[in-house]
């Protein structure tokens, strides 16, 4: 595929990037510094607003001892959700790397964001090690078919709208927790920085992508496309950011509180709807905001105002009752 000039420069300027700014988990984190210690009786680790569960008002009525417990077990989980989506796609990238032909662009980013990455995959595993808090990260169901989804990369439309689909949830929600203000464990906090500072080109990367890519498609290709994106967010949105099973039951929450917060409630369901502000600007960028698509944005209760520019805080999350 003959690639122009435009999206070489885009590609040239990120890999760039990835060469002169770059984190190293065990240079950059002083994990034994006092200051990082984690501590099991630490309220920086209650749930934030911004959390579908921290904001029930369940977890809110609780004691401070249960609520620091569980917001320990539920930060930690995240993390590994968090490594878990990176090893996939890793493991898809890779194989969409390897069937690119000497001397394309997209081989050296590829590579570059795969590094980062196995970063991330040792600096949240750190994390987790550190709470003690064993953690299974995403729910059973996704965890046994996870190892299938690199599969996906031989579609690399549909895998990179997967990247996003798993990659905007866990920024927007890292970054409206430091935008939250409030004290949170400094540990916690700079893996949260880290990764935001390098995810920034990891989503360029997948939006510039699908641009050059969907642009390419077939009238029927791109109609189809429009189908599976809403589709793919959701899906994945659910297995990166609700629980799986054993925190209900080690914590003895109930199934209402859960299903509540994880997104029937009003509240819940405008948090998760304000993931996805960015990939709504970017599918009416690729023109495939057509009816039947959003009829199931709709559907999927992930639609809603696209941003007016990547980053955009989605306000009206920090403001519903």
């Amino acid at each position: 595929m003959e690639i122009d000039q435009e999206y070489r420069d885009v590609l040239r300027t990120l890999s760039e990037g990835s060469v002169h700014r770059r984190f190293d988990p065990y240079l950059d984190i002083d994990w034994d510094s006092p200051e990082f210690a984690v501590e099991a009786d630490d309220p920086r680790w209650i749930l934030p607003d911004c959390d579908p569960l921290g904001a029930h008002p369940w977890y809110k009525a609780l004691p401070e001892e249960k609520q620091i417990a569980i917001g320990m077990w539920r930060s930690a989980n995240i993390t590994k959700v968090g490594l878990q989506f990176e090893s996939v796609l890793i493991r898809g990238m890779m194989q969409y790397a390897m069937r690119l032909p000497n001397g394309s662009p997209e081989f050296r980013y590829c590579l570059h964001e795969m590094t980062e990455e196995c970063n991330h995959i040792q600096m949240f595993q750190e994390m987790v090690n550190r709470t003690g808090a064993d953690v299974p990260g995403m729910r059973r169901d996704y965890r046994f078919t996870s190892q299938y989804w690199h599969l996906g990369a031989h579609l690399p439309i549909l895998f990179f709208i997967g990247i996003l689909a798993g990659e905007e949830p866990i920024d927007h929600f890292q970054k409206s927790v430091i935008h939250d203000g409030a004290a949170r464990p400094p540990a916690l906090l700079r893996t949260m920085e880290i990764h935001i500072a390098e995810e920034a080109r990891h989503i360029s990367f997948a939006h510039r992508f699908l641009h050059e890519h969907v642009s390419r498609q077939s009238k029927a290709g791109r109609a189809l496309t429009s189908i599976a994106y809403p589709l793919i967010m959701r899906w994945l949105a659910g297995a990166i950011m609700a629980p799986p099973g054993e925190m209900a039951k080690e914590f003895d929450i109930p199934r209402k509180v859960i299903r509540e917060a994880f997104w029937s409630r009003p509240h819940s369901r405008e948090i998760l709807r304000g993931y996805f502000g960015d990939v709504r600007m970017l599918a009416e960028e690729l023109g495939l905001m057509n009816p039947v698509a959003k009829r199931l944005w709709r559907m999927c209760h992930i639609d809603g105002p696209a941003s007016r520019y990547r980053g955009e805080p989605h306000r009206p999350a920090q403001q519903a009752a």
